[in-house]
């Protein structure tokens, strides 16, 4: 016994210093960034004193405050069509399971999560080319035309995302609706929607991650007068390392961790929510059992 409590405490010993260590390696490189955020010297990797001067000098960017309403623009934009788009999607994927063409529509709505993105942004410049001379929208590549290639892409993620949620959905539901008397709309939007929100949210979630983060695709086909927030950094990169992009990014990994963090909260209260309500079920189930019993006792 001493042997096998001396085998499971180095193993357990192992694990935890194998986790100290990638996650000293994931997150030691932004714990270094949003410290030296806070650096007022202009040279990155030299501390001299605490010092909020780059928050300034970001807010008073306006270059960087221009590429980030349009990439929130297009973000939120493009997040909400994948949305809408993979839930008409993933409907067809699951509900209407034979038809004809089935194997090229879930080829073509999945096609871009495994193409890469150079081919892509490639493939998106040449059309873009071909429909500007018959469209300005194309031939300026503005919101517009980036927002749609943002979709082409996003809207496969939403797509994986909500028909898996769809597969778990319980149809006796809506066929109990049905004979209720409603309508498919009022089915869709009364009993199926609310049952796909957490996917929709994830969904929606993802997708916005996704465009926001996006800078080879944007990068073929966006005009000159659209400069998204990766490709401003990216050309701000270019010309060197700036403190001014540290406090960027740390206001970014800042309002990333508030949602996760909000996020979480709210699963967890969810899960008791859950937990609440299956207790008092199993109260009111023992209670009625004993109940019987005593009426079946009694004369």
């Amino acid at each position: 016994m001493k042997i096998l409590s001396r085998k499971i405490s180095s193993s357990a010993i192992a694990k935890a210093v194998i986790l100290a260590l990638a996650l000293l390696f994931l997150y030691l490189p932004i714990m270094t960034l949003v410290v030296y955020s806070f650096n007022e010297s202009k040279m990155v990797t030299v501390w001299t004193e605490f010092s909020f001067k780059w928050y300034g000098v970001l807010v008073q960017d306006s270059a960087i405050i221009h590429a980030l309403v349009i990439s929130l623009t297009i973000a939120v934009l493009a997040a909400a069509s994948s949305v809408v788009i993979g839930t008409m999607a993933a409907f067809v994927m699951v509900r209407i399971h034979h038809f004809t063409g089935e194997t090229s529509f879930m080829l073509f709505m999945t096609a871009p999560m495994v193409l890469p993105e150079v081919i892509t942004g490639l493939a998106l410049l040449l059309l873009y080319v071909t429909l500007g001379g018959f469209i300005p929208v194309f031939a300026d590549r503005g919101i517009l035309a980036i927002w749609i290639a943002h979709v082409t892409f996003c809207s496969a993620y939403a797509t994986v995302v909500i028909r898996s949620r769809f597969i778990e959905l319980d149809t006796s539901i809506e066929e109990a609706a049905k004979d209720l008397g409603a309508g498919p709309l009022k089915v869709f939007f009364a009993v199926m929607l609310p049952a796909l929100m957490p996917a929709e949210v994830a969904a929606f979630m993802l997708s916005f991650t996704m465009s926001m983060d996006d800078l080879v695709i944007t990068s073929f086909i966006a005009g000159p007068e659209y400069t998204t927030l990766p490709m401003q950094i990216f050309s701000s990169i270019r010309r060197g390392l700036s403190p001014e992009i540290n406090a960027l990014a740390s206001i970014i990994i800042f309002v990333a961790s508030i949602g996760t963090f909000i996020g979480w909260l709210s699963m967890v209260r969810k899960q008791k929510r859950i937990a609440a309500d299956a207790a008092k079920a199993q109260a009111a189930a023992k209670l009625e059992r004993e109940n019987a019993i005593l009426g079946a006792i009694r004369p």
